[in-house]
This record gives structure tokens, C-alpha cells and sequence, in this order.
């Protein structure tokens, strides 16, 4: 739904339910409103209307949130903004995921062509209507999705097959809508915790997690102007 004062909007699509929490605390919006999937509401940045939705957690919740907002709102832009578990060793808490091509790995044929059915939901997101300098330092890579938390078992294939060095249970299935109705799409991933050989460093300890969440999200909600002001 296009506004004539502003153009079409930007639709921030926020996943899981700690990560909407911070930003509701963080904006304090006067209204909120109802859809079928999470509540929503609305900014003015750069002089664009830009929608705050929560879309829900898991692949399913992604997918049909996704293509919700762009059949209600006709968005001229999707920004993903949430957090990722990272490989222990290669990279750090609280770096930011700028994906340029997400894979959905949880996918298991045996029937078929294994690698055929994981390449299916693969995507590639062009990123070539961003402007340098980006808003914050960012580490351009791809995200591994799946409706999992990491294992750490199989970390080590997960780095052998795909080169991923952080995965999330979303990206993927927002990334494949949004690229199937041909609208751009950013995905920014903070990086909350670290998986390794000795598992995950807030498995079992939800009040860290929500700590980290915290810390991760306010980063990106304070560069968010930044991008839509470079990127649209």
C-alpha cells in the first residue's frame, strides 16, 4: 500500500519474540497493531514510511510473513533484522551478518537428489542497489537457515560444505519470498552467541541469551536510519 507523502515503505521485519521485545522497548510506539502473524507499527525515517512487523520465529512464520507485508504494504524494500548463532573460532559476538546468499541446510531427500532439493530454496540476494560506506562495519557472507538451533556435531560439515560461519532459523525462507515477488531484501544478523565443540554458550541459559539479544538488537535498531537512508 503506497502513501503518496512518502513513496512505498520499508517493512522491518523482526523474527523472534525476544528480538520484537527490545524493539517495541526501544521505540516505544504510541499504537500497536494486529495481523495474523505479529503486531506492527509505524515510523517516519528519512522521510519513508517505514513498517516495524514482527513476523514470528521458524521458516514457516518467515515465509508467510514475508509475502503478508509485500501483498498488504508493496514494500520497495525488506530489511531482516535479528540475530544469528555463530561458529566458535571463526567469528565474534556481536559481529553483524550482511548475507549475500542464504541456504535452508535442514532440508534431508531420500528419495531424490539431496543436493537438488537444498539447492532449490537456495538464494543469492543482490545487494548491488547498496551505497558504500555502509552504515556499520559489516561482514558480508552467507547464512545457513534451518528450524534448529546449531548442533554442534555438525558444525564441522556445516563449514566443510557451505563455508557458513553463522546460521539462524529465518533468513533463508525470507530471502527465498522476497526474491520469488522480485523485492529487495537486506538481511542483518548480529552474531548473540557462539557454537562449538563444547556446545552452545547460551544453551540452557535463557537470561544470557536475552542479554545478548539486547545488546545485538540496539546495535542494528541504532543503524537502521543509516541503511534505509543508503539503500532506497
Amino acid at each position: 500500500m503506497t502513501d503518496p507523502a512518502f513513496g512505498k515503505p520499508v517493512v522491518i521485519l523482526i523474527s523472534a519474540d525476544l528480538e520484537w521485545k527490545v524493539v517495541v522497548e526501544h521505540f516505544h510506539p504510541v499504537c500497536l497493531e494486529n495481523t495474523p502473524y505479529g503486531k506492527y507499527f509505524y515510523l517516519t525515517m528519512n522521510s519513508r514510511k517505514v513498517i516495524f512487523f514482527h513476523g514470528g520465529w521458524g521458516k514457516i512464520n518467515a515465509a508467510g510473513s514475508t509475502q503478508f507485508a509485500i501483498s498488504r504494504w508493496d514494500p520497495k524494500l525488506i530489511i531482516n533484522a535479528g540475530t544469528c548463532g555463530g561458529f566458535q573460532g571463526l567469528v565474534k559476538y556481536g559481529e553483524v551478518v550482511l548475507a549475500e546468499k542464504t541456504i535452508v541446510y535442514d532440508l534431508i531427500e531420500q528419495m531424490g537428489d539431496q543436493e537438488e532439493a537444498i539447492r532449490t530454496y537456495q538464494t543469492e540476494l543482490d545487494l548491488s542497489f547498496l551505497k558504500k560506506p555502509y552504515p556499520q562495519v559489516v561482514r558480508k557472507t552467507l547464512l545457513i537457515s534451518g528450524d534448529r538451533d546449531l548442533v554442534s556435531s555438525e558444525i564441522p560439515e556445516l563449514k566443510r560444505k557451505y563455508g557458513a560461519i553463522a546460521g539462524d532459523w529465518e533468513s533463508g525462507a525470507i530471502a527465498y519470498t522476497a526474491n520469488a515477488n522480485g523485492v529487495p531484501c537486506l538481511i542483518l544478523r548480529g552474531v548473540s552467541d557462539l557454537v562449538g565443540n563444547d556446545g552452545g554458550e547460551v544453551y540452557d541459559n535463557i537470561s544470557l541469551y536475552s542479554e545478548r539479544v539486547k545488546g545485538v538488537m540496539v546495535n542494528l535498531l541504532n543503524h537502521l536510519e543509516g541503511w534505509i537512508k543508503q539503500s532506497v
